[in-house]
Parts: C-alpha cells; sequence; structure tokens
C-alpha cells in the first residue's frame, strides 16, 4: 500500500469504525435511529472532544524565461490531523493533545531548473509520510501561560504569520527563509523533540521561548518522523521572541510587533572551510564543522486600512529585518517587505492581492565558495551578494473549502546553489505558479 492510500485508510478507518458507534450511542440513548453521514460522523466526534483536520495543498510552478532551463514542477500535500479536548475526554482541564501526519510528493522548480537556494513552492520539502506533530498542550494560569512539548518544529511556533502565506514563494512562506540557512530552526513537517512556553504578561503583550532538539536525523529524506530516538542528535536550537500583537476582535488595526531571535547549540558545517582549511567545495574534503551561532530578527505586521469594523477588508503592510549576530553563516542579513489588500471586487470580501520582494544578503564565507567554484570551472569570481525574490499574487475564495493563488515570481541575481560549476551567472527567472488550499472537513460540513 502506498503512502497516499495509506494515509486515505487510516482516515477512513477511524471514521467509519469509531466515530459512527459513538453516534449510534447517542441515538439508541435518544430512542432515535443512529446517522452515520459524514457531517454527522465529524460532529459526533466534536462532541465528544475530537477535532479532525484534512485537507490538500497544491502548488505549480514553471519558468517562463531565465533559470537552467525551461521546466515546470508540481509539488503536494495531504494533511491530516487531529486535536484531543482532554477536558471533555478525560476531564483535564485546559488540556489538548496535537496529533499530524503529513505526505509530501513531487517535485521543486528551484531544484530542477532554476539552481537557487530558495524554493518557489513552499509546499516542498520532506517528500514522504511523516508524523509531523504530536504534542501535549497545557493552559494554565486561567490560559496566560501556555506550555506545550513532545515532537513539533520551531517554525510554526515562531516567526510565523497567517499573512505570510498568501504567497506561494517559499522565501516568505511559511517563514522569512534566512533563519533556515543560519540556523538549525527545525521545519514543518520534519518533527523533533520539543518544550515551549508563552505567557502573556499584560494585555496584548507575550513572551515565548522554546528548546527544539537539533538532529540531522530527523531531517533525512527517509526519515518518517515516528522515531522517538535522541541518537544522532547535535545539540539544541533556542528561540525566543517578545511581542506586541492584536486582532480584529480586540482592534480597528490589528497589528504585531516582534522582536526574536535564536540561540543555536547545534553542530553545523561551515560555509567555506574543510578540515584542513581549504576550501571545501573545491577540494571535495569534509567540510569543518563547527557549533554556536545566534541571530536576531524584528518583525511587524499592521492593517492600515479598515473602512467597515465589521468586515476585514482592508490594506495590510508587514516586514521582517533578520541579521546574523555570531558564528560561520551563509547570509549575514535579509529584508522582506509586503503589502496585501484584502477585499478586491465588489462581493469579494475574502480575496486578496499581495506583492512582496525580500533580498538574501550573503556572507563573505559564502561568496568566497560561489567564487572559487566559478573560477574552478573556468568563470570570472563576480558573483553577486544579493539575491532578490519577488512575488505578485491573487488569492481567491472559492466557497468556504477552496482557495485559489495564481502568481508572478521574479528572481533576480539567482545563487548558485543548484549549479555551482557554471562558469557564468544564472540569469534571471521570471515564474509563474499556481496555489491551491482543499479543505476537507469544510467540504465535509457543508
Amino acid at each position: 500500500m502506498g503512502p497516499m492510500k495509506g494515509l486515505a485508510a487510516l482516515l477512513a478507518a477511524g471514521m467509519c469504525s469509531f466515530a459512527p458507534a459513538v453516534r449510534a450511542q447517542d441515538a439508541a440513548a435518544a430512542g432515535a435511529s443512529p446517522d452515520v453521514s459524514a457531517q454527522s460522523v465529524v460532529n459526533a466526534l466534536a462532541a465528544k472532544g475530537v477535532a479532525l483536520s484534512l485537507s490538500y495543498t497544491g502548488e505549480a510552478a514553471g519558468n517562463l524565461s531565465g533559470g537552467l532551463e525551461r521546466k515546470t514542477a508540481y509539488a503536494g500535500q495531504v494533511y491530516v490531523g487531529a486535536d484531543l479536548d482532554l477536558d471533555k475526554i478525560a476531564g483535564v482541564s485546559r488540556g489538548v493533545m496535537h496529533f499530524a501526519v503529513t505526505n509530501r510528493h513531487g517535485d521543486s522548480l528551484s531544484n530542477i531548473a532554476l539552481g537557487n537556494n530558495t524554493s518557489v513552492q513552499e509546499i516542498w520539502g520532506t517528500q514522504n509520510t511523516h508524523l509531523a506533530i504530536l504534542t501535549y498542550e497545557q493552559k494554565l494560569l486561567g490560559g496566560a501561560l501556555d506550555i506545550e512539548m513532545g515532537k513539533s518544529q520551531a517554525n510554526i511556533h515562531f516567526l510565523n504569520s497567517p499573512i505570510y502565506c498568501n504567497f506561494q514563494s517559499n522565501s516568505t512562506c511559511g517563514n522569512p527563509t534566512m533563519v533556515f540557512k543560519d540556523s538549525n530552526f527545525t521545519y514543518f513537517p520534519a518533527s523533533s523533540w520539543m518544550a515551549k512556553a508563552k505567557v502573556t504578561v499584560a494585555k496584548n503583550w507575550f513572551a515565548h521561548v522554546a528548546i527544539y532538539e537539533v538532529n540531522p536525523n530527523r531531517k533525512a529524506a527517509d526519515d518518517n518522523g515516528f522515531s522517538f530516538s535522541f541518537a544522532g542528535g547535535t545539540g539544541f536550537i533556542v528561540p525566543f521572541e517578545l511581542g506586541y500583537g492584536s486582532d480584529y476582535d480586540t482592534s480597528r488595526l490589528p497589528r504585531h510587533v516582534i522582536l526574536g531571535g535564536w540561540i543555536d547549540r547545534g553542530a553545523y558545517n561551515d560555509p567555506l572551510r574543510d578540515t584542513s582549511g581549504g576550501i571545501a567545495a573545491v577540494t571535495g574534503k569534509a567540510p569543518l564543522v563547527r557549533k554556536g551561532r545566534n541571530g536576531l530578527y524584528l518583525r511587524f505586521d499592521q492593517v492600515l486600512t479598515r473602512p467597515d469594523p465589521k468586515s476585514q477588508r482592508g490594506l495590510a503592510v508587514f516586514g521582517v529585518a533578520m541579521a546574523n549576530v555570531s558564528g560561520e553563516v551563509e547570509e549575514s542579513h535579509y529584508f522582506d517587505l509586503g503589502v496585501v489588500q484584502t477585499g478586491t471586487f465588489t462581493g469579494r470580501d475574502q480575496d486578496t492581492i499581495g506583492f512582496v520582494i525580500n533580498d538574501q544578503h550573503f556572507s563573505d564565507l559564502a561568496i568566497a565558495r560561489m567564487n572559487a567554484l566559478r573560477l574552478a570551472a573556468g568563470g570570472r569570481p563576480d558573483v553577486r551578494r544579493d539575491e532578490f525574490m519577488m512575488e505578485l499574487a491573487y488569492g481567491a475564495q472559492l466557497g468556504t473549502a477552496v482557495r485559489i493563488s495564481p502568481n508572478v515570481q521574479y528572481i533576480l541575481h539567482p545563487d548558485q546553489t543548484g549549479a555551482p560549476q557554471r562558469a557564468t551567472a544564472i540569469p534571471n527567472a521570471i515564474v509563474v505558479g499556481f496555489k491551491f488550499n482543499v479543505d476537507a472537513m469544510k467540504l465535509l460540513l457543508r
């Protein structure tokens, strides 16, 4: 049985065996005939404290010009999840278990046709069936303190905003990309052991800190996430945030202003040197292994206009500034700036149109490595220090369950991570993309 069929069977078995039985018991107690429709199954589970999630995200991309060659690529993700309300199930007040499994499949256009270091399809990565989340969450102090522990990822808890994924490029969605180039920041769905705490210190003000295992085995292509071993771990990473945040329920013009960063105590490869002091990419020797690097970021988003307080129509702006503080890293700093208009044409209150541009500024070590490779290939050492990625995207909400987002992306000065032996620069690339999401649970509940 393939991974896709396995996921479908798992979900079907759970819904067809457990939930109808619960529904039948309730109906029998009330003297009525049991209802075993999909909607009744979901509602019965929710009443018992089991909230199911089932969705599919697909992202297609093709380069119209530039890059290495004209190609198209498609990547997709099945997401199956459940949140277990332990108050309803076992009488544990404010306790919740989180569970999610993903199946990712398909190809990355950046890998096969662009040659740059950042995918134009954010859903690509960890292309298998994977245990993504298995955590216990407990709220204390009247909800002011939120603790969670188990197996999960840093990027779904930190440096993350719903506004980022109005776009398809992985340079912005799901997180500003530099954090993955300069640290062992763990990413979805490659789960590792973790614990985090978030406390609300005053109205809309919060402090957030966590620790995540750094383990290269958890990011290996053949890892399925179901291993609970610490074997292979090289250290830990501690992300943190202090910030202010409001939403549409608490503010006419919601905003977030967050100062954050990371303390990385996991092992990593030097971007340039091998164990003998040579240039690893040229000598072919093992890279020098280092330990310890830190970074900081400041991020914000602000709704600027909201004509109707009963609607979320309006214009929002967002931005991120990120910089390396210590360690030998791939990128020195990163800047991201974007705008999103929610509510476009008449009757399209949930549609969005947005534009984002970001700058990845490579470190001296990374440029030295790229130039050495360029020289070895017979070219000139003139690699550009900054890679700019930008995207124009329209998001159309089709009913309650389906969202589509055609987009156009432009990559200025693609780096040569995917084509290190080229003697000349990779041409700037124009990419057309198409992203869609189907929330199967909302389809079932229609």
